[in-house]
């Protein structure tokens, strides 16, 4: 009887773990700004039940500039065969902000890009450092996340991408 029980704790115990997990992998909500200084919670970004990238970086970090220029170069195309919609959060402080737009709109990106100045998105994602992306489904839920980056790295990323926007399942290490 004792064991049955220890059985039944401890399996209440990994379905609590599981469902906490689960709630904990949904994009957290906070406070960024966009480029023209406008306040916006994350709880508000959605791409109609397609996939996201998020991209944390920042314009003094080099793999973080390359890897984004590369996505640049394949973004229609993805988008055209996914409707994945990226999102660029720079985590250039208050200072090195004002720099953020005029770099963007000379790269020629067409992303969505947001400033993180205060970090508060970065600490709840728990990124601690740059480049970091994070891959979402529809339901806006965090299902990959990979740091670094290195060269070819993104035809990785569209790969789970094009996984994701079927329908299927991808695993965290994949």
């Amino acid at each position: 009887m004792k064991n049955l029980l220890l059985i039944l704790a401890l399996a209440l115990t990994f379905s609590s773990v599981q469902a906490q997990e689960k709630a904990a992998r949904k994009l957290p909500a906070a406070e960024i700004k966009t480029l023209d200084g406008k306040v916006i919670n994350t709880s508000t970004l959605n791409n109609n039940g397609k996939p996201v990238i998020i991209s944390f970086w920042a314009t003094w970090c080099k793999p973080c500039i390359t890897e984004l220029i590369n996505i640049a170069d394949k973004y229609e195309q993805w988008q055209k065969e996914t409707g994945v919609k990226l999102i660029a959060i720079s985590i250039d402080d208050a200072r090195n902000s004002i720099k953020v737009s005029p770099f963007v709109k000379g790269k020629g990106w067409d992303y969505d890009v947001y400033l993180d100045q205060n970090q508060d998105l970065k600490r709840a994602m728990n990124v601690n450092n740059v480049p970091h992306v994070f891959l979402l489904n529809g339901n806006m839920e965090i299902v990959w996340q990979h740091n670094s980056y290195a060269e070819g790295s993104e035809d990785h990323l569209f790969e789970l991408v094009k996984k994701v926007a079927a329908g299927e399942q991808i695993s965290a290490t994949e």
